[in-house]
This record gives C-alpha cells, structure tokens and sequence, in this order.
C-alpha cells in the first residue's frame, strides 16, 4: 500500500525529486532554503543555471528574429511576417536587459525589462492573426500591457521581495495573449488541420508550465528565502519557454511554407486556366480569320460579278448615246453638250468599275503629279455638263500648286461633297468651293447655305448607311461621305465637317503636299 501524500509534502517531494534527476552539470550550489523540519529543499546543493538559461533564450529568440527578417525580405508581399520579426526582436532585447541588470536592479528597470517581453508576446499574436487573415483584437495587447506596467510598479513599489504577484500577472498576460492565438488558430482554414491542432497544444502546453509556475510559488513555504527577480528556482520554466519558442518558430515556418506553397498551387492553376483560355481564344480567332478570309473572297466574287452587270447597261447607254449623236442630225449646241456630258460621265463609270470593283490587284491608287486648278477644272467641266455648274462658285489662291494624288479618286470626293451641297441647299442657293495652301497641306474648302447637320449627330455622320435626321425627305444612301473618307485614305488626307455661323455646312479636305505622304497606307473602315 502507498502512503497518501498530505498536500503540505507535495512540494518537497517534488523539489527533491527535481534534483535528484538533474545531471551534474546543469547543477550548481545556492540552494539556501529549508524545509519547516529543517532539511534542506534541496538534498544536492544543485538547481539549473538561470544566466545560461537566458543566454541561451536570448540566442534564440534573436537567431529567428533574424531568419524572419530574410524570410520577410524574400517574400514581400507577406508583411504579416514583419510582425514576427519584431517581436522575437522585443523577446531578445528583453531578456538581454535581463542579463545586464545585475543582481540588484532598480524597480523601474524590472518593469520595463519585462514590458518589453510582453510587447513582443503581443506581436507575436498580432503578427499570427494577419497572417492567418483572422480578426485582430490589437486593444485587447495594448489593453494587457498598460495593466501590466500598473500591477508590475504597484508590486515593485509596494514589496520588491513580494515576486509572487508578478508571476501571477504574468501568467495571466500569457494565458489571455495565447488564448487569442489558439482562437486565431481554430477558426483558419488555410493551414492544414494537423500543423494548427500540434500548434495549438503547445500553447496550451506553455499555459499550463505558467500557471503551474504561479502555483509553486503560491505554495512555497512561508520561510523560503525570497528574491525581488527570478532566481534559480524558476529556470525550469525559462527551459521550457525556450524550448517553447524553437518549436513555435518550427510551426511558424511550417505555415508560411505551407502558404507559398498554396500561393505557387494557385498561381500554377490560375496559369493553366489562362493557358486554356488562350487557346480557346486563340480557336476562336482561327475561326473568326477563316471566316473573314472566305467573306472577303465572297466579296470579291460578288464585287466581280456586279461590275459585269454594271457593264452591260451601261454599254447600251454609251452605244445609244452614240447612235444619237449619228442619226440625230445637226443638234442644237445644248443636246450636243448634254450628249458630251453623258459620255464623260459614261467613261469616269467604266473606269471606276476597271479599278475598284473587277480589279483583284493592288493598282487601285495610281498617283501622279497634278495641280489644284486642273483637278477643280475638271470638276466644273463635269457639273457644267449636267448643267449645275452655274451654281458653283470656285476660289483658287494659286492654281498652280500642285501635289502628288489619284485624279480619278479625288475627283470623286470632291464631287460627292460638291453634290451633297447641291442637294441640301434648297433654293437654288450657290455652293463655294475655295482652295489654298495650308502649312504643308492643301485645304479644299465646299460650303454650302444649305440645312446644316444636326450638332448632335456631326461626330457621326460619315458612318456607312447613317443619315441625319434631318434629310429623311431627301433621297439617299449615306454612303456620299464614307466614300469619300476612303478614297481621302488613300492620300493620307482627312475630311471635316464644320457648322456655318449663317446656316449650312463646310467640307474641308486636307492633303499632304509631300509625295511620299500620298498612299501611305490602305484605306480602313470609316470609324465615324
């Protein structure tokens, strides 16, 4: 049978057990307290050496400091590691003021010396809690550091010797701090289960070592000489702390590899995700290529096969037109004129159709050096011989400038807004075709006193099939102007429609006078 153990023996038991197990080298002499029967606390004049204790937590505590400073510095975007290295920094700093207080510090060094642990405690949780993504309770750190400099003063001031009271507040510093981080650590769900529950039991190991340190000091005997700081009695609890923190700091690095790694598995996934996009994309594309490419073949089958219809009508126009002219007998000088002009209007058709709707080959734009008053002259020769030339009044500042451009192109544009005037300036009213000598450019100006565009509707007008609101009750197609922003593209040339102050519209093209301007690229889709 095994004697039952009066709980006022428990602790001798414990402290000589404690002993007898210590190797020799970790024991040293000091051990002056006695039992109330007068034997010694400890039978073998030993306990283990505080100060190499806290070296020892010092090295420690600043090694990881240090690698979580180049852990940090290797992966920026985990800033919560910064935390950790700060505070592993307050836990050395702490303890090497330990170290050089000596043994009879002043009050306030004791206070500030372990407020600085605390601090760095509370960036410990802090630092656990960001990077875990969890709440932060930062008032409830600050909140336990301002009790901790109060208690901790008030203790040292009111009994130095009285140690007790210090250990109790510390220990509930710690338990509340790592509680937090054990909450922290229950509701993640990034890290694995087994790494948060191996990290959550030393906590809770670190917890129980400090109330059983308050506890042993409660239950010390009333005649056990005393100390105002930690003596060698309370190394084991320095032992345990230290062996604490090397295998916090294992799981810490556990976590944070375990996130880069997650960060890597996304990436990859979020890479292998574009990659089939890509391609889908890129399938499409092909797609919508093969489709283009057979639309525009189709283009050109139909393009071929309207010229061929187009020359069919219009043969029978010009060979009537000519045997008018034969059998008709001495004509009066207007049907003659009218006939001259159904001819020229005749050969400009057949020519377009040779170069922009049968032709296949890249001969459309045929530039050539030509001056500004002979592009106008044959303008009005062309109005003259359908008889709406007297309403045309033309401007040149120096007929004889010239530039490098297609004839038949711009002759085009500048008919088609000399036309569009015409048939929006109702009244008979005349049209103004002006041309001068711009820097480097040649402005073509026709402004009419016609209806004017809506200010709304200028930046659109232009687009293929778009018609003001305005000229519903005019016939046409909307196709005037795109066509002639393309041909203007082919000179690298620009067209502009501007409101008239007195009502009515002016078109002013722009060319460049330079002959390696003209042709600078193929025409595009009129934007506007």
């Amino acid at each position: 049978m095994i004697p039952p153990i009066n709980s006022d023996q428990f602790l001798p038991i414990l402290a000589k057990r404690l002993c007898a197990c210590m190797p020799p080298q970790l024991l040293r002499s000091g051990c002056k307290g006695k039992m109330p029967w007068g034997e010694p606390l400890c039978s073998r004049e030993a306990m283990l050496d505080l100060k190499t204790l806290l070296v020892v937590t010092m090295a420690v505590a600043a090694l990881q400091a240090v690698v979580w400073i180049f852990v940090w510095r290797a992966w920026r975007h985990l800033y919560e590691l910064k935390y950790l290295a700060v505070g592993f920094i307050a836990i050395a700093a702490g303890v090497l003021l330990m170290l050089l207080r000596g043994d009879g510090p002043a009050p306030w060094a004791i206070v500030v010396h372990n407020t600085i642990i605390k601090l760095g405690l509370v960036l410990l949780a802090e630092g656990l809690a960001r990077f875990l993504g969890q709440p932060r309770y930062s008032w409830i750190g600050i909140a336990l550091l301002v009790v901790q400099i109060v208690v901790w003063s008030a203790a040292v001031g009111i009994d130095p010797d009285a140690i007790e009271f210090r250990i109790y507040a510390s220990t509930l510093f710690t338990v509340i701090m790592m509680s937090m981080m054990c909450l922290a650590l229950l509701r993640d769900r990034t890290q694995p289960p087994l790494l948060r529950w191996i990290t959550i039991a030393m906590l809770v190991e670190y917890m129980a070592a400090s109330i059983l340190q308050s506890v042993l000091e409660y239950r010390l005997p009333e005649n056990f000489e005393s100390a105002p700081i930690l003596a060698d009695r309370n190394a084991w609890y320095l032992l345990q702390g230290t062996l604490f923190l090397i295998a916090f700091f294992a799981c810490l690095l556990f976590m944070v590899s375990w996130r880069l790694s997650a960060d890597l598995r996304e990436k990859n996934a979020a890479l292998s995700r574009e990659v089939e996009e890509r391609r889908t994309l890129e399938a499409r594309l092909n797609a919508s290529l093969e489709m283009e490419r057979t639309l525009r073949e189709e283009q050109a089958d139909f393009m071929r096969v309207v010229s061929h219809e187009f020359r069919t009508p219009l043969a029978v126009i010009r060979n009537a037109t000519e045997m008018i002219g034969l059998t008709g007998g001495p004509s009066e000088p207007a049907t003659g004129a009218r006939l001259a002009g159904i001819g020229e209007a005749l050969n400009r058709l057949f020519s377009l159709i040779d170069r922009f709707m049968a032709d296949d080959r890249e001969s459309g734009f045929q530039p050539e050096p030509m001056a500004v008053g002979s592009l106008l002259g044959d303008v009005r020769l062309h109005f003259d011989m359908i008889g709406r030339g007297d309403r045309l009044n033309f401007f040149l500042d120096d007929d004889t400038l010239s530039f490098c451009v297609d004839p038949d192109m711009l002759g085009t544009v500048i008919i088609n807004l000399i036309d569009n005037a015409l048939k929006y300036s109702p009244n008979g009213q005349n049209v103004d075709i002006a041309a001068r000598n711009g820097q480097d450019v040649i402005v073509i100006e026709v402004r009419d006193r016609g209806i004017g565009i809506p200010s709304a509707e200028r930046g659109k007008i232009g687009r293929r099939f778009f018609r003001a609101s305005n000229v519903k009750a005019i016939a046409g197609t909307g196709l005037g102007l795109y066509a002639a922003r393309r041909l203007l593209a082919y000179h690298n040339g620009t067209l502009q429609l501007d409101g008239n102050a007195d009502g009515g519209t002016t078109a002013v093209v722009r060319l460049p006078l330079s002959r390696k301007s003209s042709g600078a690229f193929m025409p595009r889709e009129a934007a506007a």
